[in-house]
């Protein structure tokens, strides 16, 4: 029996959903490597899942879209894909590309709805797929899997399923965001030029993420002295010139420190370092900074929004996102109030050992072995 688990995000490093997938699949690993298989988009370059090599492996070799859009006519038209998955028992697509298969049972991990929840956020052109495909895909996976309650509930009024068809199974941090010692924060403030105290964003630069929101309500405080510097770690996405003409404009910015790249092993330290962590983004399937910033001991500032209350139960300081008084006034709430950073910290920690990605990989076994009984 072989089970196979398309890491194609993971291998080609696409930012969460590539995390999504090779975090699973290692914990996987971990409990039963001897059904588990790997199926990927191996383009010139392309380098396998290090440690992992031994597992047996299946791939194609095309570009990124025109895979996509050879996935998508094989489900239009009925062209079974099964042989590209060798003796294989059941498929998992880990992102939302689902193979037109005919005798192998599938199962389908949802990560969000954003391109319906925020269309003005997406690039057209990915909208436009994923309207056309995810309803498709979704209809016909045997299981899905949603990262979160409320990406399933989103799943459920989109396309009218069965609520019953669609298991939760969250995310999780990374075991080596814990706390790190004053050795590692300093050597990153060192190597990223970061002063003594100062608030964190992490994640990628791009209209959902409401980072001319925080802009807005952090600059003040910062002016009147009352907040340190706004660091923010994360790339470039899509749509991000507004953002940028709003802080070349912003009378704070030479309070705000762009970090451009971080090597992940430091980014434990870089959370454990920041005397707050801010999350004001409008939409996430499951939102894993803040979860990394408690397991790290991070006091959390987190929207009120999507999946996030689900994640950081009553461990982190909650607002409106659409509201930038709102987020003011909690920025200077959890600043001033050292008390407050204190039990947050606390809660954090205790709130981040509840999920981990032994217990996500499971709940997926047990989706899997549900399927190949049905």
């Amino acid at each position: 029996m072989t089970i196979y688990i398309d890491v194609s995000a993971a291998v080609h490093h696409r930012a969460g959903l590539g995390r999504y997938a090779e975090s699973l699949v290692r914990a996987l690993a971990q409990q039963d490597p001897y059904r588990l298989a790997l199926f990927y988009n191996r383009e010139q370059g392309i380098e396998p899942l290090a440690g992992l090599e031994a597992l047996r492996t299946a791939t194609v070799a095309l570009g990124y879209k025109p895979w996509r859009m050879l996935v998508w006519i094989g489900q239009l038209v009925g062209i079974p894909f099964d042989g590209l998955l060798p003796d294989a028992s059941l498929f998992h697509a880990t992102e939302h590309l689902l193979l037109p298969l005919r005798r192998i049972p599938t199962v389908l991990t949802v990560h969000d709805l954003i391109f319906r929840q925020l269309p003005e956020h997406h690039k057209p052109l990915n909208r436009w797929y994923l309207n056309y495909t995810l309803p498709l895909y979704c209809r016909r996976a045997d299981h899905i899997i949603a990262v979160s309650e409320a990406t399933r509930q989103d799943v459920v009024q989109a396309y009218n399923l069965a609520p019953e068809d669609i298991t939760v199974v969250h995310e999780a941090a990374d075991p080596r965001f814990a706390p790190q010692s004053p050795e590692a924060q300093d050597r990153v403030r060192r190597t990223y030029g970061l002063p003594e105290r100062y608030c964190l964003y992490v994640g990628t630069i791009e209209p959902r993420k409401n980072l001319a929101r925080l802009l807005t309500a952090w600059a003040p405080l910062y002016e009147a002295g009352e907040s340190p510097p706004l660091v923010i770690v994360g790339k470039r996405g899509w749509l991000a010139e507004p953002f940028f003409a709003a802080l070349e404009d912003s009378p704070a910015r030479d309070g705000v420190i762009l970090t451009g790249y971080v090597v992940d092993g430091d980014l434990p330290a870089i959370y454990s370092a920041a005397t707050i962590f801010v999350w004001p983004s409008l939409y996430e399937g499951f939102g894993l900074p803040p979860l990394e910033a408690m397991a790290c001991g991070t006091p959390v500032l987190c929207a009120r929004a999507s999946s996030m209350p689900e994640v950081v139960g009553n461990a982190a300081l909650l607002f409106d996102p659409e509201d930038v008084g709102a987020l003011e006034v909690s920025l200077r709430q959890l600043l001033e109030d050292p008390a407050l950073q204190i039990d947050l910290r606390s809660r954090g920690l205790a709130r981040a050992a509840r999920f981990s990605w032994e217990r996500a990989a499971r709940e997926t076994l047990t989706v899997y072995d549900k399927v190949l009984r049905a």
